[in-house]
């Protein structure tokens, strides 16, 4: 099957599509950006973009090189502060959906952005979690994108840095943690999670990819329940805003 778009841009269109007109969305560095401005300018435009640093709503008049360009500030609603932000809007419980990335998820959603390790015991230190912990622990959900890789998406991650559902069952709602992880999106699949088990569960797979693709690279076996449709494919103007007006210096895709 032949593609005219890369799989990072149905990623972000996938997560776009997580996102409802009227939402509060706090929104990490990355692939969640793009996604979030793509979901601004077609269907939801009555819904709220957070950046963790104090910037609300911005109109980006360039990709910049982070969140921290003042040039993806352009025209935004309001600028305060981290507190603003992780205090007054999010630890109230008032943000809908957190949009996050990581080096690690387990099959619980735990996501790692701190160290990574490998069979020798040797750890490399990353950046951290930023805002990412509270997202995590106080969005009412969130959802997740990260490479397809077996040593990305492992059964036992290098550190918890951002909580999903702990161990499984009610591990995370005895711990008085709002939402959890509801999508995680790689660029072979789109992830829920079991309602009971709160292990991974595969809804569907990108075209182009089979049932074996996705499995063999990954750390765990997923839950799998009867037949899995294929991801809907990108429209030609969603990969127009993307490529034109979101992201033309491909900082995100790539």
């Amino acid at each position: 099957m032949t593609t005219d778009y890369s799989p990072s841009e149905l990623m972000a269109v996938a997560g776009a599509r997580e996102l409802k007109d009227g939402q509060i969305v706090a929104v990490g560095l990355g692939l969640p950006v793009v996604a979030s401005f793509l979901a601004k300018q077609t269907h939801a435009p009555n819904m709220t973009i957070l950046f963790e640093l104090g910037v609300v709503d911005p109109e980006p008049i360039d990709s910049g090189v982070g969140l921290a360009d003042p040039r993806v500030w352009y025209r935004a609603k309001v600028h305060s502060s981290f507190v603003d932000i992780l205090g007054t809007v999010l630890h109230k419980g008032r943000v809908d959906v957190g949009f996050l990335g990581g080096l690690e998820v387990d099959q619980f959603g735990n996501l790692n952005t701190t160290l990574v390790g490998d069979p020798r015991g040797k750890f490399k230190h990353m950046v951290g979690s930023g805002g990412a912990n509270d997202i995590a622990s106080c969005a009412n959900k969130t959802v997740i994108i990260i490479r397809h890789e077996a040593r990305k998406l492992k059964e036992t991650i290098s550190f918890v840095t951002s909580p999903g559902y702990i161990s499984g069952g009610s591990a995370r709602a005895d711990l008085k943690m709002r939402g959890g992880p509801e999508r995680v999106i790689t660029d072979k699949a789109i992830f829920g999670f079991h309602p009971e088990t709160k292990r991974m569960q595969l809804l569907s797979i990108h075209p182009g990819n089979t049932l074996d693709d996705v499995l063999n690279t990954m750390g765990f076996k997923p839950e799998i329940c009867g037949n899995i449709p294929y991801t809907e494919p990108p429209t030609q103007e969603q990969l127009r805003l993307i490529r034109e007006q979101i992201d033309p210096t491909r900082m995100y895709m790539g």
